[in-house]
């Protein structure tokens, strides 16, 4: 299978980072997003990145990555769909519904889904043999890994292919197997979740929390601060793909954390999370 055309639905951090590594790739990007002037922010959001990239002595030119993305309107023919929109079961399954209809019949349909089951976005298709997971990490352009989800009907050839355009982009793929979660946030949101309730039961100050996180597990960056990161809506809709899927009391979201969205303290991206941003 070969990957020249690149269709990217979703311009938002993900989507956004998605776009930037498969242009910096030599591909020609196809970005799309339904909300008004997203794509143009998204376009916006990678200059800097490509930026501060070249700033940092890597051998990159801005103007040159950004000619080879073109924003559309719609969703359009490509050889490979890329799909990063909202945590959302339905929104996802009506994009890979009319991808179905739009792309080529050899044409592959991925999603960067960090939870929602691969099988029931391929049952939204005419291809579940072409339907994989692609699970960039966040900051793409800097996070080495690809969680590459099989599907139950997801083809052989689909697998190696995506594995094999992963090590092409320069990431490191890992395979797994369709299960609610798969395994970086079947793992990471049990610690976000305790770290929630570490905060709401007083144990200790946020900054405390992440500090015992960062220097005493030896992680980058504490649970409280990566939960804002992510996005608090996105932790939520997890925990909730999660505590459906698997059937465990211990996947139900914090009520600290069901709060802070309910408020709109979702993070970064609105200010406001676990932490002040302005």
């Amino acid at each position: 299978m070969s990957f020249e055309r690149v269709l990217v639905v979703g311009a938002g951090q993900m989507g956004g980072g998605i776009a930037q590594v498969f242009a910096a790739s030599g591909r020609r990007v196809l970005l799309n997003d339904a909300a008004p002037g997203a794509a143009e922010r998204g376009l916006g959001v990678m200059r800097k990145s490509l930026e501060r990239l070249a700033s940092k002595g890597q051998d990159v030119d801005p103007d040159d990555v950004l000619g080879r993305v073109e924003l559309v309107d719609d969703l359009a023919r490509a050889d490979l769909m890329v799909e990063a929109v909202v945590e959302d079961a339905g929104v996802k399954e009506d994009v890979f519904r009319r991808a179905d209809e739009v792309l080529p019949e050899g044409a592959v349909l991925a999603s960067n889904t960090s939870s929602i089951p691969i099988a029931s976005l391929a049952a939204a298709t005419g291809r579940p043999d072409r339907v994989i997971g692609m699970h960039f990490f966040n900051p793409v352009p800097v996070m080495a890994l690809v969680e590459v989800v099989r599907g139950p009907e997801t083809s052989e050839e689909t697998v190696r292919a995506i594995v094999a355009l992963a090590e092409e982009l320069g990431k490191t793929p890992a395979e797994v197997n369709d299960f609610p979660g798969f395994v970086s946030n079947r793992i990471l949101m049990p610690l976000v979740n305790e770290a929630a309730y570490a905060l709401q039961d007083g144990v200790a100050e946020a900054e405390a929390i992440d500090t015992i996180a960062r220097l005493g597990f030896n992680h980058p960056m504490g649970p409280l601060a990566l939960a804002d990161l992510i996005g608090l809506d996105t932790c939520v809709a997890i925990m909730e793909v999660l505590h459906r899927g698997l059937g465990d009391p211990k996947y139900e979201p914090c009520p600290l954390l069901r709060e802070h969205v309910a408020a709109g303290r979702l993070g970064r991206k609105s200010g406001r999370g676990f932490y002040d941003y302005d």
